[in-house]
């Protein structure tokens, strides 16, 4: 795939993730505020947008990064999605920990 379809597929996904995000909170306004660990980039999410891959639990952004990759052939699933998003999850998993001390001793 050229470079100009992949900004236009890139795009595209945008545009539905988004719009798969409203129509949660169309369809159930609870959903904006309810949260859950991301299973790829371990972020507390709204729960609005997200997908279940299989058990794996994805974000809305991390959606969109599952829906690129995969379309893309940078991936073929959720497994193959969290291993490249390891650093991130990480990285995340680590300021909570970070922040999770800080409470505690303040």
């Amino acid at each position: 795939m050229d470079k100009q379809k992949e900004l236009k597929f890139i795009k595209h996904m945008q545009e539905v993730v988004a719009i798969m995000k409203e129509e949660d909170i169309k369809d159930n306004p609870e959903s904006e505020f309810e949260e859950f660990q991301c299973d790829c980039c371990a972020k507390i999410a709204q729960e609005a947008g997200s997908v279940l891959y299989g058990d794996k639990h994805f974000c809305n952004d991390c959606v969109l990064y599952a829906e690129i990759a995969m379309g893309l052939g940078k991936a073929k699933n959720a497994e193959e999605i969290i291993k490249l998003m390891e650093d991130k999850r990480l990285e995340e998993l680590c300021n909570y920990i970070k922040n999770e001390e800080a409470r505690k001793n303040n």
